[in-house]
């Protein structure tokens, strides 16, 4: 089996739609692939009436947290997406996204940056508007190369000349919301330091201790010494390891498959969940 446990779709900062996606990974030879766009569940009816048959989709979101002035990204699966407390904290991420991006367009045009927030919002589009956004913004201007290179201290980066907080949740009550939904969390690309900060060991085995379930291991941002590292600590504290692409369409290089997640890994991950179930493909008109 071929399991991709990290993609993202037009609903929060990728440029498939969620049907384009699941068709996608399909055709890349993927037998199972999570949907898990930032903070939202918005594009799992779409995805699941377009699923080709063979295809299997886990539903999931990317939770985007913080701790002592570190982003966490946290990955979330098979959560039940209406229970209350965990959705009405995905809302006010959701909500901060706005007027975050807007006083980051305003930061790019006071270090001179000719970008303006019409452009961001069309290229957001219906998605959850975020950096990725605002990164292609500033690759269309010829400010950087591409959208990764956005993500420096000189632009977009954590703590950047152009960054501005939102809200976002504490890893631990992330944790104990995903888990009351019944659902599983994993560490996303907890070592991906080209990003920004990341947090230490210390903070990942308390993690551990307090219910997280896994880490992601294989991750385009981590490389070979990383990734052996992490499977060592995942070894270590209990955690699940997995593998994924953190695939966003032609906003980043990666490809479906990329990295893919070991069959006894996923089918662990399918257990410890009961807020929802993989969704099998059976083919269905949205594929035409």
């Amino acid at each position: 089996m071929r399991i991709d446990l990290h993609t993202h779709s037009t609903a929060s900062d990728g440029t498939d739609t969620p049907a384009e996606l699941v068709r996608a990974a399909a055709a890349a030879g993927l037998d199972v692939v999570a949907l898990t766009d930032h903070d939202t569940t918005r594009g799992y009816a779409e995805a699941i009436a377009a699923l080709p048959e063979g295809l299997t989709l886990v539903t999931g979101a990317e939770l985007s947290c913080r701790i002592d002035g570190v982003g966490v990204h946290m990955l979330a699966y098979l959560f039940d997406p209406d229970e209350p407390e965990l959705a009405r904290e995905r809302e006010l991420v959701r909500d901060d996204r706005v007027p975050r991006a807007q006083a980051m367009v305003g930061k790019l045009q006071e270090l001179g940056v000719p970008v303006t927030w019409e452009r961001v919002a069309a290229i957001a589009g219906d998605g959850s508007v975020g950096r990725p956004h605002i990164a292609e913004a500033l690759v269309e201007i010829g400010v950087v190369a591409s959208v990764s290179d956005a993500f420096t201290p000189e632009w977009l980066a954590d703590g950047g000349r152009a960054y501005v907080e939102k809200h976002e949740l504490d890893p631990f009550t992330a944790i104990r919301l995903v888990k009351a939904a019944g659902g599983v969390t994993v560490f996303a690309h907890p070592l991906a330091v080209k990003r920004g900060r990341t947090v230490p060991e210390a903070v990942v085995a308390d993690l551990a201790a307090y219910g997280l379930d896994g880490i992601e291991v294989d991750h385009m941002d981590h490389d070979e010494p990383t990734r052996a590292r992490l499977r060592g600590l995942a070894g270590d504290l209990g955690l699940l390891p997995t593998g994924s692409s953190d695939y966003h369409g032609s906003r980043k290089t990666c490809r479906l498959g990329e990295y893919t997640t070991d069959p006894e890994i996923y089918g662990e991950i399918t257990r410890r969940a009961t807020g929802a179930f993989p969704v099998p493909g059976t083919g269905g008109p949205s594929q035409a």
